[in-house]
């Protein structure tokens, strides 16, 4: 199969030759139009224990580059990354507001899911520009132009079928644009629902508004307000360990959920809402010279439940324990019942909510000095199982002020600055108690490792406490961040070159404000931390030849500093304020060439390009099997290196059918040993730092190639069709660190079989998928318009293809199949109908 992308290769290569001998008989054309229109692509895979981040892809809307729209909605599916990049290497923002997470500095686009007609305005540039707007990052930038006088007259009412995450939406929109009165108003609304989603036990609950009101003024100054939410209720599905999938006969088994009094009920549900609104002044100073100034404010709940539970065995029906394997030798009988069990009674792989329900009834207990109270005695069923609700609600305010001026016909002036003051609160609230009539706050882990019964209150200032549905407990921080960025760029315009400069300038600077004084951590765990700040620059340059009006030759070149993320810099934020050893700011240096042919009925481009990120930190908790407790896993000096080529190319073989071709080659991998220091999260015992050995294995969960093959047919009557076979390869499962460690092989003679196993990241089996779609549009008295487009994808119904998962963090190095990787599938076969009228 592999042998295919070189084919596709030399495909590639033959038409791109060929089509050098194409005649320059047509006017040229300007290269801005030719480069400027492409789309940042993040693809979002589920991210461990974050509740905001969707397994959607970004995308806003299509490009002229084939290269770029392909990636966006054809690859998609496969979880692929553009250049491998991470979400945090791409700037996004709406009216030059950056919405890039504070914490991570990914970007979560469910904070605006659902608004796809109100946010079709928007610049979109790949990869490192020039930009208008804001600095931009070495992925590319994005702003969505909101303005309301920026909208046209309209009003749309649209509605989809579709079986993927949710099965229908309804949207509207409704625009004036700009009115006599000098007013201009839009506003946008949706749902999104599906009780049932593609995977069982899932379900879709999602709402979306925006409102974009203007007054104009004068002929120079205009005032605008803008403001939008998503909220949005989601059951969750999982990876899962293949044992589990071929025991339940389908490889979108999901353990979250069971039947509770003949409703499906599931143990993840996240919940999420964060409205921004933003209050905007442009002033056009003359006709070469413009200022947009915005401050916003974003608010809201951000969250998402799962099951607790205080003693006992684990009741996940996935958990190892309860998987036929892990009694194959010590009790064969037993791993026979469990398989017979796990085959052919539905309820037993599934959540037993009755159980959990009938257990807490029967725990009646008597809690002394409740509440830190002498003498307040609480008595009645304590919960040993709840369902708990990990909150990050975050509060951030900003200002920001972008100048675009002609400074002459051929130099243009882009600057700005964004001020962001950011408070996010984490901590964790009882939402269910399960039937029980209180829960005890304390650290069960501590309470069995230490007598002292101090050092399990989760908060002394609040010992013994008890708490109802609704009360905080576990844990409570607030992630405190200031950002103060300034940056400018020239861009120059001349006859045969075309290049730009830009540099930026921030201060960076956070803190940890504990809310509970944690029992273990008395001195570290309350109040205000110490501040951790940093001063970062950036400089950025391109360069374009333009060889004639059909050919173009580009470069562009971008070294950065950036501060840790506030999410990777603490031993364990959870319980305390220590920070990462030897926490330094990110440097990031890339590189990309470009050539571009745009002629009448071809048109291509080539891109290499070579980015290193150096001095990345990394943060992970999880159970560590030898230690037998909860551990922090901190890495720092981690490098990392992206490599590869983008090809892309559009024919039209005959009036209205295109050919496409897309590939992408790239090569992610790990460049460095760095230094993992592991810290046992119930006491202040930390392991001797260890070197991880993991330069030169790849960075997992994308496909580092990726080809599509593709005919587009658009008929005179406005009728389209067209269909893709697209192959991927090269995906590694995101590895776990611990497993490239001397430490981690120590005693184990290479010989034995688990010494490779424990070493080897697994490389996914290549696939190829075929996806097809048709429309039709009416016009109808040259005011009405009906649009009609149904699109199918994985029409092979393959239901095998893996697409991305993951190493446990837990393993035995004795018998490294004991906690096996967990897997993510592609959906079979998926449609999507979509109806719209407009007038």
């Amino acid at each position: 199969m592999r042998e295919i992308k070189w084919i596709f290769f030399f495909l590639l290569i033959s038409v791109f030759t060929n089509a050098q001998i194409v005649s320059d008989t047509t006017k040229p054309e300007s290269m801005k139009d030719d480069v400027s229109a492409s789309v940042a692509v993040i693809s979002i895979a589920e991210l461990g224990g974050d509740e905001e981040s969707a397994d959607i892809s970004g995308i806003l809307q299509s490009s002229r580059d084939v290269f770029v729209s392909t990636a966006s909605y054809t690859f998609g599916a496969a979880r692929f990354r553009i250049r491998g990049y991470d979400s945090e290497n791409y700037t996004v923002s709406m009216n030059g507001v950056n919405l890039n997470d504070m914490e991570s500095g990914r970007v979560y686009w469910s904070s605006w899911g659902g608004l796809n007609d109100a946010l079709r305005n928007s610049e979109i540039l790949n990869g490192i520009s020039a930009t208008q707007f804001s600095n931009g990052g070495v992925g590319g930038a994005t702003n969505m132009e909101v303005r309301a006088s920026s909208y046209r007259p309209t009003t749309k009412l649209t509605y989809s079928l579709l079986n993927k995450s949710y099965n229908q939406r309804l949207m509207f929109t409704y625009a004036t644009g700009q009115m006599q009165n000098g007013w201009a108003i839009t506003f946008s609304g949706s749902k999104r629902w599906a009780e049932k989603g593609y995977v069982e036990g899932s379900s879709y609950d999602a709402y979306a508004y925006f409102l974009s009101v203007e007054k104009k003024l004068n002929d120079h100054h205009s005032i605008g307000f803008i403001g939008y939410g998503a909220p949005s209720k989601r059951g969750k599905s999982s990876a899962v360990v293949q044992e589990a999938y071929d025991l339940a006969g389908t490889n979108y088994y999901n353990p979250y959920w069971g039947y509770q009094n003949g409703e499906i009920r599931n143990s993840r549900i996240s919940n999420y809402h964060k409205p921004m609104f933003m209050l905007s002044h442009y002033w056009t100073m003359d006709d070469d010279t413009k200022i947009t100034t915005t401050a916003s404010y974003m608010f809201g709940r951000g969250g998402g439940t799962a099951l607790n539970w205080f003693y006992g065995d684990d009741p996940r029906p996935d958990y190892y324990r309860n998987l036929p394997s892990y009694y194959a030798e010590s009790n064969p009988a037993h791993a026979s019942y469990l398989t017979e069990q796990w085959q052919n009674n539905e309820t037993f792989r599934q959540l037993d909510w009755d159980g959990f329900y009938e257990a807490n009834s029967d725990e009646w207990d008597v809690v002394n000095d409740a509440n830190g109270i002498s003498g307040n005695t609480v008595y009645g069923r304590k919960s040993n199982y709840i369902i708990e609700d990990r909150r990050s609600d975050s509060k951030k305010m900003n200002l920001t002020s972008n100048l675009v001026s002609r400074i002459s016909e051929d130099i243009e002036l882009s600057a700005g600055i964004d001020l962001t003051n950011y408070k996010g609160d984490r901590y964790t609230v009882v939402d269910d108690l399960l039937g029980g009539d209180y829960y005890l706050d304390i650290n069960k882990y501590a309470e069995r490792d230490f007598a002292d019964p101090d050092m399990s209150q989760s908060d002394l200032n609040n010992p013994n406490r008890v708490v109802k549905e609704g009360d905080i407990f576990g844990y409570h921080y607030t992630a405190n961040i200031n950002n103060y960025l300034a940056w400018g760029q020239l861009a120059f315009d001349y006859q045969n070159f075309d290049y730009y400069l830009g540099a930026n300038l921030s201060y960076d600077q956070f803190w940890r404000t504990g809310q509970m004084r944690n029992g273990l951590f008395p001195d570290d765990s309350y109040g205000d931390s110490e501040k951790n700040s940093f001063i970062n620059y950036g400089v950025k340059g391109g360069i374009t030849y333009k060889l004639s009006g059909r050919h173009y030759l580009s470069a562009n070149l971008l070294y950065q500093t950036r501060s840790p993320q506030f999410r990777d810099s603490y031993l364990s934020a959870r319980t305390r304020d220590q920070v990462v050893n030897n926490l330094t700011n990110e440097k990031v240096s890339s590189i990309d060439v470009n050539y571009v042919i745009k002629y009448p009925k071809f048109n291509a481009r080539v891109s290499a390009y070579y980015t290193n990120f150096n001095d990345k930190t990394w943060s992970r908790s999880f159970y560590h099997e030898e230690l037998k407790d909860f551990v922090n896993y901190n890495m720092t000096g981690l490098d990392q290196r992206n490599m590869g080529i983008e090809i892309g190319t559009q024919t039209e073989l005959l009036t209205g059918l295109k050919l496409n071709l897309v590939a992408a080659f790239g090569e992610y991998i790990y460049n460095s040993e760095p230094t993992s220091t592991i810290t046992i999260d119930n006491s202040r015992l930390k392991l001797d730092d260890r070197k991880v050995y993991l330069k030169n294995y790849h960075v997992g969960g994308m496909p580092q190639t990726a080809l599509s093959g593709g005919l587009d047919y658009r008929t005179s009557f406005f009728m389209f069709i067209g269909f893709d076979i697209n192959y991927f390869d090269g995906n590694y499962l995101p590895l776990n660190p611990d497993r490239r460690t001397a430490e981690a092989v120590a005693g184990i003679d290479p010989a034995y079989p688990y010494y490779d196993a424990i070493l080897t990241q697994e490389l996914l089996p290549s696939t190829v998928t075929v996806d097809a779609n048709i429309g039709k549009s009416w016009r109808i008295d040259y005011k009405y318009y009906i649009n009609i487009n149904f699109s199918v994808n994985n029409i092979l119904n393959n239901q095998e293809i893996v697409t991305g998962g993951y190493e446990q963090f837990r393993y035995d190095s004795n018998d490294i199949d004991k906690f096996a990787n967990k897997y993510y599938y592609m959906y079979g076969t998926t449609y999507y109908l979509n109806v719209s009228f407009r007038f």
